[in-house]
């Protein structure tokens, strides 16, 4: 039986440094013909190609001061006492933000950590710890005093940083009292104050429900620069989610309006060369490190813009299950035509079939998203469109 040899294949494209007001739909073709030319590659059937979110927010100008954000805050609570539940553990997505609120009205702050870790796997301390120690992180509240003298000053492993010391310092920079206070409930913020600002990113509708369910006031991040405060940038779905750092004083948001512009890019190339080639952007990727257990997923999700050809989730069987089960008797050729023919008539919904078992039922562009993650990577590689052909190829093709 005559096959392809290479099925998948992705490649990091070198770019420009995208700078604001640069036009993307004109930009990345323009990127793409060069790579089909320099590189002497035909465009295939579904090839797919992803840019990081951070391109599209900087070709928009997506960016925030600190000063307007602080601005959008002022407006927004009345109160002086301003309680943070659940803010992630980074210094590039989460440090920021804080210096902005504690540069606003407010006099004092108190955070509310989750422990033993952030929704991200951050780690505050080890599980282990808990353990011996007779803690209960689903009961019990521990005030910062009870978790020094229980758990002293507990480095972060892959940053070298006490983050809760690092907080502290910040809000202490702007002369503001900080309170820090370690729950999973987010009611363990309401004998502190009942102005509060919802800082997590996939729990945050249940902690808003919540607190507004227990008579607090809350916004959550996503509710804030949803329209421009100063002349800022905004995102009007995302807020600050998805936000970083981009110098000191200045935050970048995550993109706006992705879905026309994937779909602009997808007719620009159609336009050139005649051929469909599915676009999509994308942010974090979804997969958790086995070693620090960091769920990689700061953003709010992993494609905000994608193309129609990317919707849905796989449709796959296990090749190693048929084979070790129902063609356990078959080999070579007799077994790749028993596979192949399997494969032509499995259908469009196998879903609950056992031949499925242990395939990925994610869907299609949370597993793009986390590819390109990975092969874009977050330093210096310069590769931030990365290019997909053969991802939709089965063993037939």
């Amino acid at each position: 039986m005559n096959k392809r040899l290479v099925g998948t294949t992705v490649r990091g494209l070198r770019a420009p440094i995208f700078r604001e007001g640069d036009d993307l739909v004109q930009r990345i073709p323009d990127l793409l013909e060069r790579f089909w030319t320099e590189e002497g590659v035909p465009i295939g059937t579904r090839d797919v190609v992803a840019i990081t979110e951070s391109v599209v927010a900087r070709a928009q100008g997506n960016y925030a001061s600190l000063q307007a954000l602080s601005q959008d805050l002022n407006a927004r609570f009345p109160g002086p006492h301003l309680g943070l539940v659940f803010p992630i553990l980074s210094r590039n997505r989460f440090a920021m933000i804080l210096k902005a609120i504690a540069q606003a009205k407010f006099e004092r702050l108190t955070l509310l950590l989750s422990y033993p870790a952030d929704e991200v796997g951050n780690h505050l301390l080890p599980l282990e710890a808990l353990d011996a120690a007779g803690v209960d992180p689903w009961r019990d509240v521990l005030s910062l005093e009870t978790f020094r003298e229980r758990f002293g000053s507990q480095l972060h492993p892959f940053t070298g940083i006490d983050y809760i010391q690092y907080y502290q310092e910040i809000v202490a920079a702007e002369g503001k009292e900080c309170d820090v206070v370690l729950s999973n409930r987010p009611q363990a913020i309401l004998p502190y104050t009942h102005q509060i600002l919802a800082c997590d990113i996939h729990s945050r509708a249940r902690t808003k429900r919540v607190l507004r369910g227990a008579g607090a006031f809350v916004l959550g991040l996503d509710e804030l620069l949803t329209e421009p405060a100063a002349g800022s940038g905004y995102n009007p779905q995302y807020g600050l989610l998805g936000s970083n750092k981009a110098g000191d004083a200045l935050l970048k948001l995550f993109p706006r309006d992705c879905q026309a512009l994937v779909e602009e890019i997808q007719a620009e190339i159609l336009r050139r060369s005649g051929r469909v080639v599915e676009v999509m952007v994308y942010g974090d990727g979804a997969f958790k490190d086995p070693v620090g257990e960091i769920w990689e997923l700061a953003d709010p999700v992993v494609s905000p813009g994608f193309t129609s050809g990317l919707a849905g989730r796989p449709n796959e069987l296990k090749l190693k299950y048929l084979a070790d089960s129902e063609f356990a008797e078959l080999n070579g050729e007799a077994l790749e035509a028993a596979l192949s023919e399997r494969i032509r008539a499995k259908g469009d919904d196998l879903q609950g079939r056992m031949e499925t078992e242990g395939t990925t039922p994610r869907r299609v562009t949370d597993l793009l998203g986390s590819l390109c993650d990975l092969t874009s990577g977050s330093g210096d590689k310069g590769t931030p469109v990365v290019y997909i052909q053969g991802y939709f190829d089965d063993f037939t093709d």
